[in-house]
């Protein structure tokens, strides 16, 4: 990172979230005057931006509130020249039974973030996508131009909001650029994603219940997905383009139960929990990413090998054990 980033001020929603977190991080350590927003609560747990530094925290200006309230997002954004955008409800089974409260943080939070943005005069947002808006793969890998298909409450929540970033920028001239990550992992991700479950289960030295094992996942490590976000601010002439953040490469999940025994040494029976089994027509099956787009006009690409992400990862969660409930199904 380089000089383009002190002194900048810079908004980061979903900052409490695991790349949030990571984010929020980076872009102190640059130089950046960052305001983390995160979703309020009693307690004021800022979420696991409580595993940052000392110096990190006290470096940051931390707020808390809602994206459903338009007041307190223009609030968050007023004084900022860049604005991340990844605050979101994220996750699929909890969309299922939440449909309503996922549809309204994910696509009137982004409306708010976008009026915002727009009234405040935002040098530059950075939307927040993700690869569960393809869908099943139509063809592989998957670019840019591939069909949206909206196969859980959660998905179409996401595309709504990409098209509302779509059409402020074609309607106001809104300076915006969306990123769609493909699977991020690493440390302090929770077991509502599949490697930690896997992890967590293999370190226990517990039967390891899962979902769809013939899932295909293209899976990118935490840091990779970082460097792209930064990508997306520092690059010229990107507004109004998309960009995957995924490797090109793909592994089942049932080859990646086999991978992570291996590293960890465990020999444990593998289960399919049927309520880990998504409903059959909202079951994506196969995600792998074309991010040659990203690669030349961003000048971004992914340098961690999933060996080597692994690797950091299981360390991570082996010494932070505690912070998980094995076994038990996250929503």
């Amino acid at each position: 990172m380089n000089d383009f980033w002190r002194g900048r001020k810079v908004l980061v929603t979903g900052a409490g979230g695991f790349i949030g977190s990571h984010l929020v991080e980076k872009l102190v350590q640059a130089g950046a005057s960052v305001r983390a927003f995160v979703r309020y609560n009693s307690r004021g747990d800022p979420g696991l931006l409580r595993l940052a530094s000392l110096q990190t925290m006290a470096r940051l200006e931390l707020v808390g509130g809602d994206l459903r309230d338009p007041e307190a997002i223009r609030k968050a954004v007023s004084g900022c020249e860049l604005v991340y955008h990844l605050g979101a409800l994220i996750s699929i089974p909890y969309s299922y039974h939440h449909p309503f409260e996922v549809a309204e943080t994910n696509f009137m939070g982004t409306l708010n973030i976008l009026m915002a943005c727009r009234d405040l005069g935002v040098q530059r947002l950075i939307h927040t996508s993700t690869s569960e808006v393809y869908g099943t793969a139509q063809r592989t890998p998957i670019d840019e131009s591939h069909p949206l298909q909206g196969q859980s409450p959660y998905s179409a929540s996401k595309i709504g909001a990409d098209k509302l970033v779509e059409s402020f920028h074609c309607t106001y001239q809104l300076p915006a650029v969306t990123v769609r990550p493909f699977n991020t992992y690493g440390p302090r991700q929770s077991a509502r994603a599949v490697i930690p479950t896997i992890i967590t289960q293999a370190l226990a030295d517990r039967p390891i219940h899962l979902g769809n094992l013939d899932a295909v996942r293209d899976f990118t490590y935490v840091d990779d997905t970082i460097n792209g976000f930064v990508c997306a601010a520092e690059a010229d002439q990107v507004e109004g383009r998309t960009f995957n953040l995924g490797t090109g490469a793909e592994i089942s999940i049932g080859k990646l139960v086999e991978k992570i025994m291996l590293k960890v040494g465990a020999q444990a029976k593998v289960e399919v929990d049927p309520q880990r089994i998504r409903p059959e027509k909202s079951e994506v099956l196969r995600l792998l990413s074309d991010n040659s787009l990203a690669r030349e006009r961003l000048g971004w690409s992914p340098s961690v090998s999933l060996d080597d992400g692994l690797d950091t990862t299981i360390e991570w969660i082996r010494e932070n054990m505690d912070r998980y409930r094995i076994g038990i199904y996250e929503l």
